[in-house]
């Protein structure tokens, strides 16, 4: 798709008005893996790759209980932690690297998570994607998590043409307030699990459709677009 001419200006004001609307739609958006602790969603994101958040969720309880510290990840018996693992997919790949993203914050950061993004790509298993994660839902510190989601929506809204992801971080990130870049994060994600899909997008049931320059790539009629939308993770009406 390319993006329509416009003036930086014009397609700041755009990009902003389009998560404006978004949020507006998803006010509850939030990050979707249960933690308690940086320590939890660090791992959770690391489990998450390849599979859903609803998947790492029913997992987590059983790998938090039985391994609740850094220490005790890095002496997990991988045979034993393969079994907890083994529903989210990919699980001895997943074994080995929280094993040792264990053994290396127990050696470098004496068992505690980092705070920083320069700490955290050093760790095993971890990139942009995940630091970004649990620095902006951790610690507060304002990220954007570029997943499959993000990209496609963003990209859909012409906030970019952009496919890698640093590139898409670095574009998008331009167009925002610093403060804004996990909020965003959380409502093009859920705008992208729930209305934007990748191949049949509501585009009928859409907020932004008016704004939207791939509007039409997708179902058009509000009825048949309104049956494609998926808020099965949203709140219930009054939650």
């Amino acid at each position: 798709m390319s993006t329509p001419s416009q003036s930086p200006l014009a397609r700041k004001r755009r990009a902003r008005r389009g998560y404006r609307l978004l949020h507006e739609r998803y006010p509850y958006a939030h990050c979707e893996l249960d933690f308690e602790t940086p320590l939890q969603l660090l791992v959770a994101t690391i489990l998450s790759a390849q599979t859903t958040d609803v998947g790492v969720n029913k997992v987590t309880p059983t790998l938090f209980a039985r391994y609740p510290t850094a220490a005790d990840l890095a002496a997990a018996q991988p045979a034993e932690m393969e079994e907890i693992l083994r529903p989210t997919g990919f699980y001895r790949a997943k074994t080995r690297s929280v094993i040792g993203l264990g053994q290396a914050l127990v050696a470098d950061h004496d068992g505690e998570v980092p705070g920083t993004l320069a700490e955290l790509v050093r760790l095993p298993g971890v990139g942009r994607k995940t630091a970004n994660v649990v620095l902006g839902n951790a610690f507060g510190v304002p990220g954007i998590t570029v997943d499959t989601h993000f990209g496609r929506v963003a990209r859909r809204l012409g906030w970019t043409e952009e496919t890698d992801p640093v590139e898409v971080e670095r574009e998008v990130g331009e167009l925002f307030e610093r403060r804004d870049w996990t909020m965003l994060s959380h409502v093009l994600i859920f705008h992208g699990r729930r209305t934007c899909h990748a191949r049949r997008p509501a585009c009928g049931a859409c907020p932004v459709a008016a704004i939207c320059p791939s509007y039409g790539d997708g179902e058009t009629d509000p009825d048949k677009a309104a049956r494609l939308l998926k808020f099965e993770l949203a709140p219930t009406a009054g939650s």
